[in-house]
């Protein structure tokens, strides 16, 4: 007798081609994933330098105009300051000398008339011979020397220039910083008018203007500040966005990772029963024919046992008896390798389960089994082939049965379920129970914890159950007995 055995080579390939799958995915991810964050970190930087950008063109602004602002005042006192001081002093008196009260103070009150309202802080007015301060609003000024500096010179060259002290950041903010100091003074030389556009005269001076634009500055940075942070928000508002985006696309990838590794499995295990059942089949058809040799055989012997030796007839009995349990097995082998599609037909679960009742009462007479039945009335009848629905329930029925070996209950109930013409059946016993290790293996093929059995039996019951578009699941626990859940009615298609 030669049997050819199927091909697994298959199988060979299964680990290497998950592999294969579940790291191009998660690559191509992780792709997506760092170019998502470069962007969200050019974004940032992009949105950091625009404010700088804009900050710092609202101070270059801001010192432009005041600059202009300041220039414009100088030359306008520089008039009003000949008109009204230099030309009526030098008429009355003869010489303009700043040391007498009488001229400074005339010179104050104008200066400071034309200053009123104008936000200066300070005015001065340095000597053309020396670098000494002949005139100031702060009093405290008056006298000081080499106080100009280069800005001094330049003015008295006929070049009008300002420079800049300022001191202040996002810095001086923070509570408990120094405040923000911006001051721009502007040199102007202190010329004769002489009613001219252009300012030609004798230079009989250097005029200089102090302006203060401390509460400018400080409003640029807190601009600046308001700004970043605007910016900040919303490139946090992006980030948040992006993270959700990242986290349920890594979500998404682990989930259609799993279902596409559980279809691998699921076709792996199917490729792989399918040439289990080639070898089943091959194997019983060899057998079977056999074993009915063997049962006749015994038989005859049987009768021939019990006219030549009398009494000794149950050696040949043993035979059949043995036989049969054998051609058992071999018929769930081919219903396993050959599962017969159902016949559908509509028809009432309840009318099973009482004709399993019938069946088995002597059995669960004899193993002290107390059989109960709670089945609903208003039961929607079902397509299914009743003979293989029969046959998943008997081996539910006997897997409840060996799980009791000093009696107890076995409870069928069945009722409808509120999505359309679906029924539920429950087999519970009061068993030994399952362990976890155990219940994840029960579906099986081949798998059993008893000493006898070839563990087909649940796999089967499965497989038909899953070809009448239902389901079939368990839960138990180890000393607290088994409930199987079976589910018809579903459509196929669903």
């Amino acid at each position: 007798m030669k049997i050819q055995l199927p091909d697994f080579s298959f199988l060979r390939t299964r680990k290497r081609n998950r592999w294969r799958s579940i790291h191009s995915g998660s690559h191509s991810f992780t792709l997506v994933k760092y170019f998502s964050y470069t962007s969200l970190a050019v974004l940032l930087l992009a949105s950091l330098l625009l404010t700088w950008v804009l900050s710092n063109n609202a101070k270059k602004v801001m010192l432009e105009r005041s600059d202009s602002y300041s220039r414009l005042f100088a030359e306008n006192l520089n008039r009003q300051v000949f008109l009204q001081f230099v030309l009526p002093t030098v008429v009355r008196y003869g010489r303009i000398a700043l040391s007498d009260p009488t001229q400074f103070k005339r010179l104050d009150v104008i200066v400071r008339n034309i200053t009123r309202g104008m936000l200066i802080q300070s005015v001065s007015i340095f000597d053309s011979g020396e670098n000494i301060i002949s005139y100031s609003t702060e009093p405290e000024l008056v006298g000081k020397r080499d106080v100009g500096g280069i800005e001094y010179q330049k003015a008295l060259d006929g070049e009008s220039n300002s420079v800049l002290i300022s001191s202040g950041s996002l810095l001086n903010l923070l509570p408990g910083a120094p405040p923000v100091y911006c001051t721009l003074k502007t040199y102007v030389p202190f010329r004769q008018d002489r009613g001219l556009s252009r300012r030609t005269g004798e230079i009989m001076g250097v005029v200089e203007v102090v302006k203060d634009l401390s509460e400018d500055l400080k409003a640029i940075i807190s601009l600046q500040f308001r700004i970043m942070l605007l910016s900040l928000t919303v490139m946090g508002l992006l980030f948040g966005i992006l993270s959700a985006i990242v986290i349920r696309g890594n979500r998404i990838m682990e989930d259609k990772a799993k279902e596409r590794r559980r279809l691998e499995e699921q076709l792996h295990e199917t490729q792989r029963l399918a040439a289990l059942g080639k070898m089943v089949a091959a194997v019983s058809h060899e057998i079977k024919n056999p074993l009915g040799i063997v049962r006749s055989t015994a038989e005859m012997l049987g009768k021939r046992i019990s006219k030549v030796a009398p009494g000794n007839e149950q050696l040949a009995e043993i035979i059949v008896e043995e036989t049969n349990r054998l051609d058992g097995i071999v018929r769930e082998f081919l219903d396993f390798a050959r599962p017969r599609d159902p016949v559908k037909a509509y028809g009432s679960v309840n009318t099973l389960i009482e004709r399993l009742a019938r069946f088995m009462e002597p059995e669960f007479s004899t193993r002290k089994i107390n059989f109960a039945m709670d089945l609903s009335p208003v039961l929607p009848e079902v397509p299914m082939d009743g003979e293989q629905i029969y046959q998943v329930l008997l081996n539910i029925v006997i897997n409840g049965i060996q799980s009791m070996e000093d009696g107890g209950k076995i409870t069928v109930k069945t009722y409808p379920l509120p999505h359309g013409k679906t029924v539920a059946i429950e087999v519970a016993d009061t068993g030994i129970g399952m362990s976890e290790e155990t219940m994840e293996q029960i579906f099986t093929p081949f798998f059993t914890d008893k000493n006898r059995g070839t563990g087909l039996g649940l796999s089967i019951s499965r497989n038909i159950v899953e070809k009448h578009g239902g389901s079939i699941t368990v839960r138990s626990r180890e000393g607290m007995g088994t409930t199987f859940t079976i589910i018809l009615g579903l459509d196929e298609n669903s």
